[in-house]
């Protein structure tokens, strides 16, 4: 992925549909790059999950703190439960960071070649975490390895926006916003379409009517 490539993926969506061509116009430049810190990105991903944006983050630099900013799994492993639930940290997702933990420590996991697969293979290889289901596998595909045709159907705020954006009487399925995506032609960037329609309700942008 290159400047070039997003450039024309932001022009693609444009010149296919006016109301995405208002959003990009008066929202915030696109602004996702690859990231390699893979582990952490997981990490913090099951941490905010069901969260604000702000309770996480504050969950989150607690537990970098911890750590001296080393996500090491096993570090992780070898701290006790009641140790991290401390953070702010519940049960549940605990149990679901050491099992992130503990396949990676055995090598069930690996992110060697992982910018070579698909999204279908990393979907599938990610979820055999507890607590990693299809949405958190989706956004490390957007957010971490930057990859621009991915369209998280079942994302409340992605439902929300299309709601709001194309004049829906409710919030749409999952099938509908994939039907949305086709009509208006969103790929091979939908990505990059999601984005936007995140940054819309952010940004509170409205469509004139």
């Amino acid at each position: 992925m290159n400047n070039l490539e997003i450039l024309n993926g932001i022009r693609h969506l444009k010149n296919n549909d006016y109301k995405m061509r208002y959003i990009i116009e008066n929202s915030s430049q696109y602004s996702i790059t690859p990231s390699k810190k893979y582990f952490e990105s997981l990490v913090t991903s099951i941490i905010g999950q069901q969260l604000s944006i702000h309770a996480a983050n504050k969950i989150v630099e607690r537990f970098q703190n911890y750590f001296s900013g080393k996500f090491l799994p096993k570090l992780i492993l070898d701290t006790d439960t009641e140790e991290l639930r401390k953070l702010g940290i519940s049960y549940s997702k605990i149990k679901y960071i050491k099992d992130l933990s503990a396949k990676i420590e055995s090598m069930e996991i690996t992110f060697k070649g992982i910018t070579t697969k698909t999204d279908e293979e990393i979907i599938e290889l990610l979820t055999k975490v507890k607590g990693i289901g299809v949405w958190t596998a989706q956004m490390f595909l957007i957010f971490t390895l930057a990859r621009l045709n991915v369209l998280p159907t079942g994302d409340l705020g992605i439902k929300k926006a299309i709601k709001t954006i194309y004049s829906l009487k409710e919030l749409p399925s999952e099938i509908k916003v994939e039907k949305i995506s086709k009509k208006n032609k969103w790929g091979p960037y939908n990505s990059i379409a999601a984005w936007y329609l995140w940054k819309s309700l952010d940004e509170k942008i409205a469509i004139p009517k």
